[in-house]
């Protein structure tokens, strides 16, 4: 399903999870939530890929946070990945970034907003990593099938879709389960971002918010589906996370959460 990924307990039928900080805040911060998130998959036998933005491109306002340098915050992914023995993934935002982050990451992620750009898609193909493209907010998840054909257009078969909710009103989002099936039709693994399916843009302050409350009823419904994988963000203290604290589940939480969708899977794998 990811044959481009190093990934441990491959074989465990169980889904993925890209899970991990929205930005990297720092060296410490980083390794301490990769240690906790590998040792919680170990035990519950999750393939696993560390998630951390090196830099955060899209932001409401220009004071936010934006990250600790492109260098700076790339080294910080490659030693949790040569740490850990985990794959890791980071968004790139335009096609001269997809042949620098590719020497420290596994996975480019193409970030909704940008799924469309013809350039920066083809860019992140001609790497060889594999290409995590999620899902435009304002795109139906037929759609994704030409997004998709780019990258294997560019001679790279290694490609995941991620589906992240889609836009309802100016303020919130909604997941339409039946994107799943029907992205995963075109030969791709698919993935829920489950936390950015929870946010809530576009808000009159300029900070975006969320309902954390809500983050496992949403991956509940996307494991009970039959989702490859699951994408959550997390953090130790989320209310004072440098971004996306509003939408994002606090690490201690993450165990119990992962094991009762564990459950779920194998349930589903029995039928």
């Amino acid at each position: 399903m990811y044959p481009s990924l190093n990934l441990k307990h491959k074989e465990s039928n169980n889904f993925v999870l890209l899970a991990g900080p929205c930005v990297i805040e720092g060296e410490t911060m980083a390794m301490e939530i990769a240690e906790r998130i590998v040792t919680i998959t170990d035990k519950l036998n999750i393939p696993y890929v560390f998630k951390g933005s090196y830099r955060k491109a899209n932001r409401s306002r220009n004071d936010s946070f934006t990250g600790i340098g492109d260098e700076k915050a790339l080294k910080v992914l490659r030693k949790v990945s040569e740490t850990f023995g985990i794959p890791v993934v980071s968004d790139i935002h335009s096609a001269d970034e997809a042949k620098m982050a590719a020497e420290y990451v596994d996975v480019l992620q193409i970030p909704a907003f940008l799924c469309r750009q013809t350039d920066l898609l083809i860019a992140a193909a001609e790497t060889g990593r594999c290409v995590n493209i999620k899902k435009g907010q304002f795109l139906s998840p037929a759609a994704m099938e030409f997004a998709a054909q780019k990258i294997v257009d560019a001679g790279n078969p290694n490609v995941m879709l991620t589906d992240r909710g889609t836009t309802f009103g100016y303020y919130d989002l909604i997941v339409d389960y039946r994107g799943i099936p029907e992205m995963q039709s075109f030969g791709y693994p698919v993935v829920l971002d489950v936390t950015h399916s929870l946010q809530q843009p576009n808000s009159a302050s300029g900070v975006t918010g969320g309902k954390p409350q809500l983050i496992e009823t949403i991956a509940r419904a996307g494991v009970a589906v039959g989702v490859d994988g699951l994408f959550m963000e997390t953090h130790p203290d989320p209310k004072n996370a440098k971004s996306d604290g509003a939408n994002m589940l606090q690490l201690d939480l993450l165990e119990g959460v992962l094991t009762r969708l564990t459950a779920i899977r194998q349930t589903i794998n029995k039928f």
